[in-house]
């Protein structure tokens, strides 16, 4: 399987969209790393942003919004907050 940025971008945005729970997140991060190819242009950086998911259920670590902001800028999205009321 290729892991692309895209598909990165994607499950983090299932996680602030509360998809997927932290632990679902991590899970994957974990199954990725030991078993998908990364696209080549971004490398390191998918690498480096899974590495760091993958510990996230490690008390020290941890997973914050100023995290997924920080990854989803450094994949080349900038984020903009919608908030609705619910009825």
């Amino acid at each position: 399987m290729l892991l692309t940025r895209k598909a990165l971008v994607d499950m983090l945005i299932k996680y602030i969209n509360r998809e997927i729970d932290l632990s679902a997140l991590i899970d994957w991060a974990e199954d990725m790393i030991k078993e998908a190819d990364f696209e080549d242009e971004n490398f390191e950086l998918i690498r480096d942003i899974l590495a760091r998911i993958g510990l996230a259920d490690i008390r020290e670590f941890g997973l914050t919004w100023d995290d997924c902001y920080d990854y989803l800028r450094k994949l080349g999205y900038d984020i903009k907050m919608e908030l609705s009321e619910v009825m």
